[in-house]
């Protein structure tokens, strides 16, 4: 920080704010987007295969809202067997019950371990 005047002490402390801010953020929604790729990779690789429509369906979007952005991780081909697979269901006949596959869960939780190291990092390294 460049030598500052008693007087201006306040003005230069809140732009260095400011600037710390701005880098940060800007790092951290990088993160999310890099994060939410590897979310979308790591599921299209676990994903049960059939005829393998569920497994290439997982995708991202952006979503904008006035306090930033969010990453959206969905699959667009096959959205409505998403909790069938992961979780199971009863069979045709309700005679019995097919397992599930736990592959959401798991690949949600190693990302976001990995996403909150890598916040962590970079609120501590300033952006």
């Amino acid at each position: 920080m460049p030598d500052v005047e008693i007087e201006g002490l306040s003005i230069a402390l809140e732009k260095a704010l400011a600037e710390y801010k701005e880098e940060v953020s800007a790092s951290i929604e990088k993160a999310y987007a890099d994060k939410a790729g590897e979310l979308v990779k790591e599921l299209k690789r676990t994903s049960p295969r059939d005829t393998g429509d569920y497994a290439k369906g997982w995708t991202k979007k952006k979503q904008k809202f006035a306090d930033g952005v969010s990453y959206l991780v969905y699959n667009k081909e096959k959205p409505q067997i998403t909790h069938l697979l992961e979780y199971g269901h009863a069979k045709a006949g309700g005679l019995g019950r097919v397992e599930g596959i736990p592959h959401i869960g798991p690949a949600r939780d190693k990302i976001e371990a990995e996403l909150k190291a890598e916040i962590e990092d970079i609120i501590r390294r300033g952006g």
